[in-house]
């Protein structure tokens, strides 16, 4: 179960630093940008496959780490 905690981990690791940033025009703060304040960006194709693999992985580090927990 540690190895697989371990595996999990890594490939958590992997796909967050695969995933975009949606924080890009984060100095449209400042400057008042207000062209992109109501676009709606759906994610797609493999960024959206990349959001739920992060997830799905994310609920398997916590239920194999509560598991872990629970048995030691």
């Amino acid at each position: 179960m540690e190895i697989a905690l371990l595996v999990i981990s890594v490939l958590i690791i992997v796909l967050v630093l695969l995933q975009s940033n949606k924080a890009s025009d984060s100095g449209q703060i400042i400057s008042g940008g207000n062209e992109a304040l109501f676009q709606k960006q759906k994610e797609r194709g493999l960024e959206l496959l990349i959001t739920r693999l992060t997830a799905f992985f994310g609920i398997v580090f916590f239920v194999i780490s509560f598991i872990l927990f629970i048995t030691k």
